[in-house]
């Protein structure tokens, strides 16, 4: 074979220079073919890369890995996080200003939006503080109006003799803390302050409820002409006096005593006045006079009496008697 025969790239078949195609398997020959495969020839006939084309690939830029594009496309803004933390602490502040019956002003999402879609973010932060700053001032204002209206609840306790010391300062750090910007640490202290003023007035609440109600009771009994323990103007300046000291757990104690005592005796005496006010409805009855309602209520009052319900039921009996100006 002539020393300028070639073979063909793909197959290995003896080609001629004048050929532009191998007559065995049809592959295209490239202008100027080797003389045979390389040292770097695939093993399986597989075309290898000409010079032309290693010159072509070392002339090109480097390409940046796709890793790295994707990363910094990935890195987060720091305005966006910045503008979503603030945006989330105006809404714990909303929530908590709740409880000051105030409606605190918001980032709408609208704007939230385009802010962190914003080329010029700076002008979107001073939206946000500026909102805050609203929100600021209704704060203390609604603070202000609270502080004035819970030191009148602590006037009220203390008469009570109900110690309020601690709730002051609390309300003064409250006030301070919100004027100062720790808006989280001035609903701490007002929260803490509402909860414990709350709970406080509504112990007092009900000793009052229960010394009003065991007056009442022993009132009724009396109006009733039985006979109750102790007198009820006696038994109400008694614990007034109690419950004005703060003695609230003696106060109660006594009430409970007194309450059980007067109940002992109603039960006691309630079958004879049940009876005596039955015979006269039956002589009423007797002279023609229609007194069916009456009788009903009767029974309806000692009723009342028997299945735990006394207050109600010696109202009930003290009721029916009035209207007939009935003496024991």
């Amino acid at each position: 074979m002539d020393s300028r025969d070639t073979t063909c790239p793909k197959c290995g078949a003896p080609v001629t220079e004048t050929m532009s195609a191998c007559a065995a398997c049809d592959a295209p020959l490239a202008a100027t073919p080797t003389t045979g495969p390389g040292p770097e020839a695939n093993v399986k006939g597989e075309e290898p890369a000409s010079g032309a084309d290693d010159a072509t690939r070392a002339s090109e830029p480097p390409k940046r890995p796709a890793e790295s594009r994707t990363g910094r496309r990935a890195s987060p803004n720091p305005f966006a996080v910045d503008f979503a933390r603030r945006v989330a602490r105006l809404a714990q502040w909303s929530e908590s200003a709740r409880a000051l019956g105030i409606d605190l002003p918001q980032v709408p999402a609208w704007a939230q939006e385009a802010a962190v879609r914003s080329t010029k973010p700076e002008a979107w932060a001073e939206v946000v503080r500026g909102i805050e700053r609203l929100a600021q001032q209704r704060i203390v204002a609604a603070l202000d109006a609270w502080e004035s209206r819970t030191r009148s609840r602590l006037v009220r306790l203390e008469a009570y003799s109900v110690d309020s010391r601690l709730e002051r300062d609390q309300i003064e750090d409250a006030v301070h803390a919100a004027k100062a910007g720790d808006i989280p640490q001035a609903f701490v202290a007002f929260h803490q302050v509402d909860r414990v003023v709350a709970l406080k007035e509504r112990h007092l609440n009900q000793a009052r409820d229960d010394l009003e109600r065991l007056v009442a009771f022993l009132s009724d009994i009396s109006a009733l002409g039985l006979d109750p323990p102790e007198g009820p103007a006696e038994v109400g300046t008694e614990l007034e006096a109690e419950l004005r000291a703060g003695r609230l757990a003696p106060l109660k104690q006594q009430i409970r005593t007194l309450r059980q005592e007067a109940l002992s005796r109603l039960k006691r005496d309630l079958p004879d006045y049940v009876a005596t006010y039955g015979e006269r409805l039956a002589e009423d009855r007797a002279h023609g006079v229609s007194n069916r309602e009456e009788a009903v209520e009767l029974a309806r009052g000692a009723r009342e009496v028997l299945q735990g319900r006394p207050e109600e039921g010696v109202r009930r009996l003290r009721a029916l008697r009035q209207p007939r100006g009935m003496t024991a």
